[in-house]
């Protein structure tokens, strides 16, 4: 009976936790949606044409403000990942980017 409550105990302050994470980095979260749904309403083809026009490029100074942010916050690192990595991955597996 005991493990049983500490198991339903344990989700709600698992969706609490999530909650407040998006709520600690509120741009991070504005940022993360925008990056999941370009991937999500990009074509495979406007996807390969984007990466092929990237490569050798140097990053814009925002971008490299953002990454170097991310860097130094493994907190604001972490739950950005844990934002984009599903949706982004999954694209690039059915656009045959990655095996």
């Amino acid at each position: 009976m005991n493990k049983r409550f500490w198991r339903f105990a344990m989700v709600p302050a698992l969706l609490l936790a999530g909650a407040a994470i998006g709520q600690q980095f509120p741009m991070l979260d504005m940022v993360a949606n925008r990056v999941v749904q370009k991937y999500q309403q990009s074509s495979c083809e406007q996807l390969w044409q984007e990466r092929a026009a990237k490569q050798g490029q140097p990053k814009s100074e925002r971008e490299q403000q953002a990454v170097q942010l991310l860097h130094t916050d493994p907190q604001m690192r972490a739950a950005f990942i844990d934002r984009v990595a599903a949706p982004i991955a999954n694209k690039m597996f059915e656009c045959g980017m990655i095996p």
